[in-house]
């Protein structure tokens, strides 16, 4: 699953841990998400949307493969 998260995050300048702290998780898991390394819960996904005031479906895509 493609995101967009570091391209939102830098739209807002929010860190990593800014932006963990705001959805509840760890800066490691807002890693882990940008560098397509963990899919997040479809929970989480909503709350990182909500975050930059977008559609889920603005923010994550599904690949070909996914």
């Amino acid at each position: 699953m493609k995101n967009s998260i570091k391209v939102e995050r830098a739209r807002r300048s929010l860190t990593q841990t800014e932006l963990a702290e705001i959805v509840g998780v760890t800066r490691l898991t807002i890693h882990s998400i940008e560098t397509g390394k963990f899919n997040p819960s479809v929970m989480l996904a909503l709350k990182i949307a909500s975050c930059f005031g977008m559609p889920v479906e603005s923010v994550f895509e599904l690949e070909e493969d996914d």
